[in-house]
């Protein structure tokens, strides 16, 4: 019997994989992974770039509509529905993050829940359930054919990369495609892969989710008519390997071999408390410790009697941003989120409005910060620690250490937590009922016989919430 080619494996298990394989563990982490990123995709649709990318939207029509979430009476076609979604989900930075680092689910759930409202035929929480998890795993096996992939990214941002890719075999799962088709699928959306990481902490950055999850979904449709792309797109140096400095792919086992398992089964993800770039955790917690220790040996926090504020991380030159200008470079940079900790002993989603990100003391602080980068401190989101330091006028020293923040996959967020971080978010959008009915829908969806429910809650708003957040001519971000 010969071998398979790498991507003809990819396209078989796509196809073959089944209900029957889903674990306990993967439905348990896939249903977090899903609740999250609608709570904070309900949150994104607050801002100012999706209000862009929605506007642009609605002037393209067809007969098929898919939800636009938190918008009761606005549709869209199934791709740019996915699109407007994906964006809100990235909008804020708020989204998960695995290991290999990526966005694993906001690449992947916007495409399926807007082709699920498209087919003839409603699939059942289940079907949805699996292609969910189909989308998470490819994305899995790709990002370890690359070491370059383990740490904190240099070049391509790596949901521009992997997501498309997971979209598309999402996608392709949940329409039911041949093995062959399925391979096509993964072809046709490498020609949409790849996003430079230039457009980091710009309001381009939410747009590589938005683009993943549309061009895969595109890509499926398209296989499903019959278009062909190259059927070694993943065994070729010149084909996704492109993306990476080392590429060294390998087949994915089949569903039957006792080999097979799910990447999510042992490897979770990480959930955000802060809607900022995930490293900004660490430092986040370093701070607020440091201001602990001084607060309890001199008193309370006096900007005036700091003199020197010195932060240890990991080297990362798109997370190394000292006087940031705009919310996307706040989220990014070490400095604004180590400051904005220190000053208030919390980091929120108001943090980097205008108001906060421009108060003089916050400007005056960032003044004072030093970063060094230790060596050892490995760029790895598995790997790294920051460390905080406060130096007092007076010479006292305050310095604290974060190797692993609360939400972390080695210290995950409980259940409750993480219902109470979606119902904040999905509450300033929807109405009671649509929080409460998202809740219970997510948490036995492998139940639902019906997954076109989801749709339906995600619809329910209130006028009153809906007057309130209408877009605003030349707003920014509305909080």
């Amino acid at each position: 019997m010969l071998r398979k080619g790498i991507t003809e494996s990819f396209g078989s298990a796509i196809h073959a994989l089944s209900t029957a394989h889903l674990t306990d563990g993967v439905i348990k982490r896939s249903k977090r992974m899903m609740l999250d990123t609608l709570g904070v995709g309900l949150l994104g649709t607050r801002t100012s770039v999706f209000n862009k990318v929605l506007q642009y939207s609605q002037s393209f029509t067809s007969e098929d509509r898919s939800t636009v979430w938190g918008k009761s009476n606005l549709v869209l076609p199934p791709c740019l529905a996915a699109f407007v979604n994906g964006v809100a989900v990235h909008s804020m930075d708020f989204d998960d993050t695995w290991h290999p680092a990526t966005h694993p689910s906001g690449a992947v759930l916007p495409a399926l829940l807007a082709l699920a409202e498209s087919l003839p035929q409603q699939p059942s929480g289940l079907d949805l359930l699996l292609a969910f998890n189909v989308g998470i795993e490819v994305q899995g096996r790709l990002l370890r054919f690359s070491r370059e992939a383990y740490n904190i990214p240099e070049r391509f941002h790596p949901p521009s990369v992997v997501g498309v890719m997971g979209s598309a075999a999402a996608s392709a799962k949940l329409l039911g495609l041949s093995p062959t088709q399925c391979l096509h699928a993964l072809a046709i959306a490498a020609s949409s892969a790849g996003a430079p990481l230039a457009n980091a902490a710009t309001q381009t950055k939410p747009l590589h989710i938005g683009n993943a999850t549309r061009r895969g979904l595109e890509a499926a449709q398209l296989a499903q008519m019959g278009l062909e792309g190259n059927p070694t797109i993943l065994d070729m140096d010149s084909g996704l390997g492109v993306y990476y400095k080392d590429y060294h792919p390998s087949a994915m086992e089949d569903s039957t071999s006792s080999e097979f398992k799910w990447i999510l089964e042992s490897q979770d993800v990480a959930f955000k408390r802060i809607p900022a770039h995930l490293a900004m955790h660490w430092v986040v917690d370093a701070a607020m410790a440091a201001r602990a220790k001084l607060e309890n040996r001199v008193g309370k926090f006096d900007l005036d009697q700091i003199k020197k504020v010195t932060l240890r991380v990991p080297p990362s030159k798109y997370i190394d941003c000292p006087f940031p200008s705009t919310e996307h470079q706040a989220r990014h940079s070490f400095q604004f989120n180590a400051c904005s900790a220190l000053l208030d002993d919390n980091v929120t989603v108001s943090s980097y409005g205008d108001d906060d990100r421009n108060r003089p003391a916050l400007r005056e602080l960032l003044a004072k910060v030093k970063v060094e980068t230790p060596e050892g401190n490995e760029p790895s989101f598995d790997k790294m620690y920051c460390e905080a330091e406060v130096e007092t006028e007076q010479g006292q020293r305050f310095w604290a250490r974060c190797n692993t923040f609360y939400g972390h996959w080695r210290k995950p967020l409980s259940q409750e937590d993480l219902v109470q971080k979606f119902r904040a978010h999905a509450s300033s959008v929807l109405s009671t009922e649509g929080v409460d009915g998202l809740i219970d829908i997510v948490a036995n969806i492998e139940k639902e016989k019906n997954s076109s429910l989801l749709g339906l809650y995600l619809r329910m708003t209130s006028s009153q919430i809906e007057q309130l957040y209408r877009p605003r001519k030349n707003a920014n971000c509305i909080f």
